[in-house]
């Protein structure tokens, strides 16, 4: 049975609740606090696909030119022993260690892989995808290539929980550091890179396709944050959002391909296309307004998501330590 989210009580494995018509099941096993609401803190609530229900009831680069990994042989479907195959798992019964969810799934043996697939080891990165899921299944992917973006996706998941959960507890650590967000819930702290109409935006990163890319955030946007991919906009609900301390850092000039030696200061790492090329954070000026992006050694100018697409700004400036 799903209960009704409450203040003031204690939260333990496998607990699912329902808040403000949604469903979160529990990350980190906690006492609720009432500014902790499951949508503000998805370090320790995860929402569940809106398909979802519990047993019993009633019925989430950018260049396409890039090299992929190379694609190994279909393999047969594989099921828990239950019927069930590795995608439709509800919950995880393999334990992952933190160290192996770094881990290419690629690089990965194949009996590790089996074990994974029939204890529901994907479980996590296949609910974070949530309403792509139509589209993950029919995406032109081999079933291998799936496996390798949920594992992604789970690995980027679970380390911004842990960085989440370490923020909540202890604060920063550092300049900046990064939130995971649900939604359009902007955080306290959140660093203004941009605006429009008088409307701040804020810098946000999420993975896609094998890459962790940036982009903005705004209660304006239908899902809270978008990021640029493909010459596309891709909006999303589960991302991470920058804190950071503004006297500890500065927007440096740029233009054109990014020169790391010409900016004299060191960027703010933000990303990592899929091959693993460092991601910075960008700011351009964009049709009346300020827009934070994405600039590169690798791209030609900073790139920002507007308009359904992404914009190629030639004269920008670059989040920089002071």
């Amino acid at each position: 049975m799903v209960y009704q989210w409450e203040p003031e009580t204690q939260y333990n494995n496998g607990d699912v609740v329902e808040f403000e018509g949604h469903q979160y099941q529990i990350v980190q096993p906690h006492r609720s606090q009432s500014d902790w609401t499951p949508p503000v803190t998805p370090a320790l609530w995860a929402r569940l696909p809106e398909q979802y229900c519990q047993p019993g009831q009633g019925g989430g680069g950018y260049n396409p030119s890039y090299e992929q990994p190379q694609q190994q042989q279909q393999q047969e479907p594989v099921n828990d022993g239950q019927g069930k195959q590795w995608d439709e798992h509800e919950h995880q019964k393999v334990d992952i260690p933190h160290e192996e969810q770094k881990k290419n799934w690629w690089d990965l043996d194949d009996k590790r892989k089996h074990e994974l697939e029939v204890g529901g080891g994907l479980a996590a990165g296949l609910g974070l995808l949530g309403a792509g899921y139509y589209a993950y299944k029919h995406h032109e992917k081999s079933g291998e290539e799936k496996k390798a973006q949920v594992w992604g996706l789970q690995g980027w998941l679970t380390d911004a929980q842990r960085r989440t959960q370490e923020f909540y507890q202890n604060g920063p650590q550092g300049p900046v550091t990064w939130v995971l967000v649900q939604d359009k819930h902007v955080p306290e702290g959140a660093f203004p890179a941009g605006e429009v109409d008088g409307e701040p935006l804020y810098v946000c990163r999420a993975f896609h396709e094998g890459s962790i890319q940036v982009g903005k955030v705004s209660p304006r946007l239908d899902r809270g944050a978008v990021i640029g991919y493909g010459h596309n906009e891709i909006h999303l609900a589960t991302y991470e959002v920058l804190l950071g301390d503004r006297r500890a850092v500065q927007w440096v000039e740029a233009h054109g391909h990014l020169d790391l030696n010409e900016l004299g200061a060191r960027p703010v790492e933000a990303g990592k296309e899929s091959n693993d090329t460092p991601l910075y954070i960008a700011q351009a000026h964009y049709h009346n307004g300020i827009h934070p992006g994405k600039c590169s050694t690798h791209l030609d100018g900073a790139f920002i998501p507007f308009g359904n697409t992404e914009k190629n700004v030639s004269d920008y400036r670059v989040l920089c330590y002071n």
